[in-house]
């Protein structure tokens, strides 16, 4: 492992092993429903609550896991976990039935990347063999404590995202598998000036752009260099604000460009509005169906830019901008 320029990691024996990815109703009649391992009927989950269910989602996305790679509690090392609800309550309650250490972070929607990049600098530096990744968003309980419980019905413009309801989990290992973890970049927290908690995507798209060029810059590398770069909920709105903004800085992704919260609904048909957000959007589309598409060789190189706005309700009551980050990952095909 070695610092490459300024925000960036070179990782030389880290390797995404075993993925699970557990899903909601609404994700499994969308567009990438067959890459998904479970999908539940209801938003309930078979549970008496919504942060139950999202606890559900969770608990059974690290089960499976662990299942795929025939390990138990004893042979993880560290479980690095987080999701929107407050002090990452629905990862902390799951982690009560595990006796595996838990490492809770918080990046809003650029969990599952921030958690990547550490696993992968935690093994790296040989100080864990095998750590899960996991991380989750549910509808119902991202929309009760952003903004209003669903049962409130109010009208949302058409720059909204629909918080995703699933979770996603996956195995890092120092073992040689088929998909390795080639490289990061840490993003920086960058405002925007935008206010407006229903349009997630313009909040974003400057944090994206700027780990995307810092990306480049630090490895020495054009957009070309990667089949598939995808951002992870930046949405129909904020996708064409990302590609600007780099094309004004002289990088240009508009050729292999596209983004979680695009690829997880049909918004022709589905009411998800400007497409999917939360944890779980890129979480579930990554180690869903990005990774198929590495293990069945249809794909050899990917760059994956979890974005995630910083605020929370009490900062949008006192009419405070929503700052932003992006972490970038590069997974490669062996």
């Amino acid at each position: 492992m070695k610092k490459i320029g300024k925000n960036s990691i070179q990782f030389s024996k880290v390797y995404m092993s075993e993925t699970a990815t557990i899903v909601g109703p609404l994700e499994r009649s969308g567009p990438l429903g067959n890459f998904f391992d479970y999908a539940y009927d209801d938003l309930y989950c078979e549970e008496d609550s919504w942060e139950k269910a999202e606890q559900r989602l969770v608990k059974d996305a690290i089960s499976l896991v662990m299942t795929k790679s025939f390990k138990n509690d004893k042979d993880i090392d560290y479980v690095i976990a987080g999701d929107l609800i407050n002090q990452d309550v629905i990862s902390n309650y799951v982690m009560r039935d595990f006796r595996i250490p838990l490492f809770g972070i918080y990046g809003a929607c650029s969990t599952s990347v921030e958690g990547l990049i550490l696993g992968s600098s935690l093994i790296e530096g040989e100080i864990g063999s095998n750590i899960i990744v996991s991380t989750s968003s549910h509808n119902s309980t991202a929309e009760r404590q952003f903004r209003n419980p669903t049962e409130y019905g109010g009208q949302k413009p058409d720059t909204a995202t629909f918080t995703v309801t699933g979770a996603g989990a996956c195995l890092l290992t120092n073992n040689e598998t088929k998909i390795k973890v080639e490289s990061a970049t840490v993003g920086t927290v960058i405002d925007g000036k935008q206010k407006d908690a229903n349009d997630m995507g313009s909040a974003m798209a400057p944090a994206a752009a700027e780990t995307i060029k810092q990306h480049m810059e630090d490895l020495n590398r054009t957009p070309d260099y990667y089949d598939m770069i995808v951002t992870g909920d930046l949405s129909k709105v904020g996708k064409p604000i990302l590609i600007d903004i780099l094309k004004d800085n002289e990088v240009d992704i508009s050729n292999n460009h596209t983004d979680c919260g695009i690829l997880i609904y049909d918004s022709e048909k589905q009411p998800v509005f400007a497409g999917g957000s939360g944890c779980a959007c890129c979480a579930v589309v990554s180690f869903g169906y990005l990774v198929s598409l590495l293990n069945n060789n249809l794909i050899n190189k990917i760059l994956i830019i979890a974005t995630g706005a910083l605020m929370n309700p009490i900062m949008m009551f006192q009419k405070e901008t929503i700052p932003s980050i992006a972490h970038a990952i590069s997974l490669e095909k062996i």
